[in-house]
């Protein structure tokens, strides 16, 4: 099985990727171990602060040593020369808050699994002809379920997961899933600021779970 295909199916599997960043390398270690304990098995690291880079080298050492199976991503990938640095730190893939067409390249050519943010029809094609077949809607509170299911019959190929603004309730999630999706990514909704800053691992790791039983109730 390709690189590219052991991601997807992976965060097929799960039905979520969560994200998060947090500058403290403390923080960023501690909620890995508290959602890998709950089940997950790929997960987002945003690149969002100078600390970011740093921080995931060290939570890449700690997976290796730790924790088996656990596929590691980086999101905000906004040019070829963050990808680049992120594979060389161990990343297994990238996500973008917008199609970029470089990195989308680079990672078709070396199988490495590439989740552009696309919000129009028009960037979902640009990502198809590039190779691409996993495509983040986003924002997702902006597009809503009903834009997949107005969309989703143009483009059979491609697997489709929003991220920003996706809640953790049933609803939200239930309504997402109807419309078609094979995941959905979710960030502050779930791993909250106010939960890092509290340190609080054994909530984050209970939420995780009962995100993960929706999920699985809502697709059986």
């Amino acid at each position: 099985m390709s690189r590219t295909h052991r991601v997807s199916d992976a965060i097929v599997a799960q039905g979520i990727l969560p994200l998060y960043f947090n500058p403290s390398e403390e923080v960023s270690l501690e909620t890995l171990k508290a959602i890998y304990r709950a089940g997950i098995k790929a997960v987002e690291y945003t690149n969002r602060g100078e600390a970011a880079l740093a921080n995931f080298k060290s939570m890449v050492a700690v997976r290796d040593a730790e924790m088996p199976g656990l596929l590691m991503g980086v999101g905000t990938i906004k040019n070829l020369q963050q990808a680049k640095d992120y594979l060389a730190a161990g990343a297994d893939f990238l996500v973008s808050p917008g199609f970029v067409p470089e990195v989308a390249a680079h990672c078709v050519a070396g199988d490495v699994f590439y989740a552009p943010g696309c919000m129009t029809p028009t960037e979902i094609i640009a990502a198809e002809n590039a190779g691409i077949h996993f495509i983040k809607l986003f924002p997702g509170n902006m597009l809503g379920p009903e834009f997949l299911s107005s969309i989703k019959e143009i483009f059979p190929k491609l697997l489709f997961m929003p991220t920003g603004g996706v809640d953790t309730t049933r609803e939200n999630i239930s309504a997402w899933f109807k419309s078609g999706v094979c995941a959905v990514g979710m960030g502050s909704k779930l791993i909250s600021k106010k939960l890092m800053e509290a340190r609080d691992y054994a909530a984050m790791e209970a939420d995780t779970r009962t995100v993960l039983e929706i999920i699985h109730a809502v697709r059986n």
